[in-house]
């Protein structure tokens, strides 16, 4: 049989991203806890496992805290995987539907604001800002403003778009219904 397992080794892979999420719901008290158990497809001689991090979408989606958790130290990792943007991507708009504690918050900001300060742009990196938007980064501005690295288009792109955010441009906010 060939295997072919998209999922990474060491601290992403499914036995330890499943033994952590473990830790995170006996340490928050989760009452029902979450199967995460990675898709799997078999077509003939040939069987596919999936990253374990969709079925943890899916729980951020749910409200599940101890996903939140895994997610937020998803987007905190700069190693590739295998369809990593677009799992970041995911994971990003998930979390910015959800409702997140207020140390998750601070991680999420600080990451955002220092990879757009390192010109690291990511294809996620969309999703990243509307994430840093939703749980706001007022405070942050004049660290945002003063170290932001104009020279590469991409992150002036998102630079301006912060701007006009904090600035209450119309451009960015919506009128009021």
């Amino acid at each position: 049989m060939i295997l072919k397992d998209y999922n990474s080794n060491g601290k992403w892979a499914v036995e330890a991203v499943q033994a952590r999420y473990a830790n995170y719901v006996a340490n928050i008290g989760i009452a029902q806890p979450l199967q995460l158990i990675p898709r799997e497809h078999v077509q003939g001689e040939a069987r596919w496992i999936f990253p374990i991090m969709d079925a943890v979408i899916e729980g951020i989606k749910t409200g599940d805290l101890a996903c939140s958790r895994i997610g937020v130290e998803f987007i905190e990792e700069d190693q590739f995987f295998a369809f990593g943007a677009n799992l970041k991507a995911r994971t990003a708009r998930a979390l910015r539907q959800s409702t997140l504690p207020q140390d998750l918050v601070v991680r999420i900001r600080a990451r955002i604001v220092n990879m757009l300060r390192n010109g690291n742009t990511p294809r996620e990196f969309r999703e990243y800002i509307k994430l840093l938007r939703r749980v706001g980064f007022s405070e942050l501005w004049p660290k945002i403003e003063v170290s932001s690295a104009h020279s590469n288009k991409h992150t002036a792109h998102y630079y301006n778009y912060l701007r006009a955010v904090h600035q209450h441009l119309p451009s960015v906010v919506s009128p009021k219904k």
